[in-house]
């Protein structure tokens, strides 16, 4: 049980996992604002042109039972405008991105080759330690 624990710690305390957690939980706030947006706001304009509020639309079937065509409309309403924001999100962080420079570190050469006997030796090297030859610079 001890090690179970354990790896369940390092599970957790990994910085994607806490990522992904946030990203959740910052996504359903999100959710509640674009909802809020779209039957607050965008269906009463949109009702103004229609007449009535796109939720109320609907269709009787059989005696009580009603098909609510109004709500699935909103919904997709919702998943479109979810989906322009954050396609707008992400475009802007890339932009971002992109604009910034890239730290390269510039590789430095540590080892050469012998030109006696094509062994590789360290760069500071005067003499080869393979073949004993005098390098010259």
């Amino acid at each position: 049980m001890k090690k179970f624990m354990e790896e369940f710690k390092a599970f957790i305390s990994r910085g994607n996992v806490m990522d992904m957690a946030v990203g959740i939980i910052i996504g359903g706030a999100f959710t509640s604002i674009v909802s809020s947006l779209v039957e607050d706001i965008i269906n009463p304009i949109l009702g103004l042109f229609g007449g009535m509020n796109l939720d109320k639309i609907s269709v009787k079937l059989f005696g009580e039972v009603t098909l609510n065509y109004g709500k699935f409309i909103t919904s997709i309403i919702n998943f479109l405008l979810m989906s322009l924001v954050l396609f707008l999100i992400i475009r802007t962080v890339n932009k971002a991105a992109s604009k910034m420079p890239v730290k390269q570190e510039e590789e430095k050469i540590t080892t050469k080759t012998c030109p006696f006997c094509k062994s590789e030796i360290a760069v500071d090297a005067s003499r080869c330690p393979h073949c004993t030859s005098m390098l010259v610079e």
